[in-house]
């Protein structure tokens, strides 16, 4: 039997949920959930996704993600292949350690967002020795709104969920959501949570989130590099031999992944001239190239600028 199909569109929030196989672990320890943060780290700022609750138990793991146009696919494809092969080889195994496909839910209000917040955040509650201090427990963000524990990784938004929240000051704000997630701790599913919200509260912010759609079309990035970087044409981002813009290619394999919703095949048959490898190599420079420097950071900005005006 064919599987469904996702839900996609570029404007919507997930809940996504992953699973271990039933014979093992998803986490052994520590280690392993600090190796899968750092994970989710590296691909939200690769791809220009946020993350706005999380909780990371032995066997599961829960997302409040906002992929910002993105397709979650890919997203979790990289995540959570990347973390096969860690565990694989560091427990000397091989074979599957998720249970089929991530799970998926589109989240489809403010009231459903608020929901799966207070859900996640009280996942710890069945941990031994976490229930009823749920904050304290080290890999969830619960800690982190309380400002509990710092987001050394600055993986999560907490802005978002607490502008929901009317208050005069941050502290008012975190507060009130503090209240709110221990309200619903013996609620129970996320559909009773809803229907709570539903009879308890009104006065919430909009959504007024910006979406990077990925739609921009690979020759405006080409042709805003060459304009850029003076090449003398267009073409020389398709010479591979030229090693004096080797950083430029990179550059550009990166955006393309970002920003067009290219996939590797995709940029290999635009690009010519490359293998997988030598895309994905390509790829990770880029990134490099934009983690470290603000000049290549802005250029990001002006690519966007000109692509959701194109």
């Amino acid at each position: 039997m064919p599987r469904t199909a996702r839900i996609k569109a570029p404007e919507y929030i997930y809940h996504i949920m992953c699973r271990s196989i039933s014979e093992v672990d998803l986490f052994r320890d520590e280690d392993d959930k600090n190796y899968y943060l750092g994970l989710l780290k590296k691909y939200t700022d690769k791809f220009r996704c946020k993350i706005y609750a999380y909780c990371l138990l032995d066997t599961h793991v829960h997302l409040h993600f906002d992929p910002q146009g993105f397709d979650i696919s890919r997203f979790m494809h990289c995540v959570n292949v990347s973390y096969v092969i860690y565990y694989n080889k560091k427990y000397t195994r091989r074979g599957h350690v998720f249970q089929g496909r991530y799970e998926s839910k589109v989240v489809s209000s403010e009231k459903y967002s608020l929901a799966l917040s207070a859900y996640i955040h009280n996942n710890p509650k069945d941990v031994e020795g976490f229930g009823g201090r749920e904050y304290e427990y080290p890999f969830s963000s619960m800690g982190i709104y309380l400002g509990k524990r710092k987001d050394i990784l600055e993986l999560v938004d907490t802005s978002f969920i607490l502008n929901f929240f009317k208050s005069k000051t941050q502290s008012q704000a975190v507060k009130r959501y503090v209240e709110f997630v221990g309200r619903h701790r013996d609620v129970g599913a996320i559909k009773n949570i809803i229907n709570c919200i539903a009879r308890n509260i009104s006065n919430v912010y909009r959504d007024d989130r910006k979406i990077v759609f990925r739609n921009i079309k690979p020759e405006y990035v080409v042709a805003f590099l060459t304009k850029r970087f003076g090449l003398p044409s267009a073409e020389y981002v398709r010479l591979k031999s030229r090693r004096e813009i080797m950083h430029i290619r990179a550059f550009c394999v990166f955006l393309q992944r970002t920003f067009c919703g290219y996939g590797y095949k995709d940029i290999c048959k635009y690009i010519g001239n490359m293998s997988l490898s030598g895309v994905s190599r390509l790829c990770r420079q880029g990134f490099n190239l934009y983690n470290e420097s603000k000049e290549y950071r802005d250029i990001c900005e002006g690519i966007l600028s000109i692509g959701q005006l194109a």
